[in-house]
């Protein structure tokens, strides 16, 4: 027991090995294969899973029960089940003809050249309204996919905007679980952290609109549609059904439930399918998502067993030792992004280093609402990065193959400059003042 508590105290390098090898195994067959999806992703978490049992101390049902908590954590089986009616909403919303009307309509009355930065800035209106970066992805997805077949345009740029928008939103929404659990950790008031924050993401969105019109208007407007067919409006019913449930802040899974039996009830009605059809492109749709949900339930198993073992407070411990009074808010940055990297959760990760940030923040007299903004930032910048994160792995399901992680993430200009410029932001304006040196130990949080 006493050597337990001293490695979490101390922190355990070895404890993320099993964590590294999920990763390069990942990230390694993908390069090697020049496809990121050829080698299932719960495979390669279960490689990480195997080694952490075999490895780690204790008792083989200890572990297993550790390995079993972390795959039920509460978060983890929330977005699992999102998931599944996600696939589910999409599906018979598709054989409906949903998908095809709000497409065509669109076309109609919007031009291609401003697509690119219309479904960012749309992205970015209902994730600041719902609070969340994975519902706007989920509510927008299907409909950014049928762009994309029905016109010239590009799949990747046209799926990072929707990327680079819902991850704008999230982390700006005064009702979003990171910006919440940001400004509880530092006591800081919501509306000066939305101020500290859009000071930052305020400027990187404009530049990132600003790059999607010029990629926008390099386009031929050459939209190839069948324009003797009607557009029939009724079948638009289920999406603003579902944004408006959304935006009144209805439980999204309430909202995604009533989307789905309105689908299938409009896809009945009108003969599009029967009873037992809805059902079982219901469940279709359940088993569009196998891959994710299975990825996202062992993730949060190997997760637990590398926190259980130091592995989060080694690197905690590793990053707060290399801090200064010059380097704090850097060392903070480093510390969430980390984490994040770590459980692939940008709310947990702030859960986990808040605490730890708030007394940094105190003992180097650091700008609260700076700190409570960087946490936000860094966490949503890795997180909407992460090829085993939510939301691109969302979004790569959804395109049915089409792109690659690599596809996507080399167009996110949002995330990749929101990520320099809160680097230059904090250099720029940190304090040149001597601040009080970290003259003690740092107490922190066991997790």
């Amino acid at each position: 027991m006493n050597n337990s508590n001293a490695t979490q105290t101390k922190g355990n390098f070895y404890a993320l090995l099993p964590l590294f090898l999920f990763v390069l195994t990942f990230l390694g067959a993908g390069i090697y294969l020049n496809d990121f999806y050829e080698l299932p992703s719960p495979i390669a978490v279960i490689l990480g899973i195997v080694l952490a049992l075999a490895m780690f101390k204790g008792s083989i049902n200890a572990k297993i029960a550790t390995l079993l908590k972390g795959c039920g954590d509460d978060k983890i089986l929330t977005m699992c089940l999102i998931y599944l009616l996600a696939g589910a909403f999409t599906v018979v919303c598709k054989a409906t003809g949903s998908v095809d009307a709000i497409v065509e309509l669109g076309l109609q009355y919007i031009s291609i050249h401003w697509l690119y930065a219309g479904v960012f800035i749309i992205a970015a209106f209902l994730s600041i309204a719902t609070g969340t970066s994975v519902g706007a992805i989920v509510a927008l997805g299907a409909v950014v996919m049928g762009f994309a077949e029905t016109t010239d345009v590009s799949l990747g740029i046209l799926s990072a905007s929707l990327l680079g928008g819902a991850m704008f939103g999230d982390n700006l929404s005064i009702i979003s679980d990171t910006t919440i659990a940001a400004t509880q950790s530092l006591q800081v008031n919501m509306k000066d952290k939305f101020k500290q924050n859009i000071l930052i993401a305020g400027p990187v969105a404009i530049i990132t609109v600003g790059i999607l019109l010029v990629q926008g208007f390099a386009l031929n407007d050459n939209i190839q549609l069948d324009t003797s067919s009607s557009i029939e409006i009724i079948k638009i019913l289920p999406y603003l059904l579902v944004l408006t449930l959304a935006v009144v802040g209805l439980n999204v899974f309430v909202v995604l439930f009533i989307g789905i039996i309105a689908a299938g009830i409009l896809g009945i009605y009108y003969g599009d399918f029967g009873l037992l059809e809805f059902a079982k492109l219901s469940y279709e749709g359940f088993t569009s998502m196998t891959e994710i949900f299975l990825l996202s339930l062992l993730t949060g198993g190997l997760a637990a067993l590398v926190t259980r073992a130091g592995g989060i407070t080694f690197l905690i411990n590793f990053i707060t030792t290399k801090m200064n009074s010059k380097t704090a808010y850097f060392g903070i940055s480093g510390l969430v992004s980390a984490t994040n990297l770590a459980i692939a959760n940008n709310t947990v990760s702030i859960i986990i280093i808040g605490p730890i940030a708030k007394q940094l923040s105190d003992q180097f007299k650091l700008n609260p609402k700076k700190v409570a903004s960087i946490l936000d930032i860094f966490a949503c910048c890795i997180q909407g990065l992460l090829p085993y994160g939510a939301q691109c792995l969302i979004i790569l399901s959804l395109a049915g193959g089409k792109i690659d992680y690599l596809d996507l993430v080399s167009n996110s200009w949002y995330l990749g400059l929101l990520f320099i410029g809160t680097l230059i932001y904090i250099q720029i304006s940190s304090k040149r003042t001597p601040l009080r040196p970290l003259n003690e130990t740092v107490e922190f949080w066991h997790i």
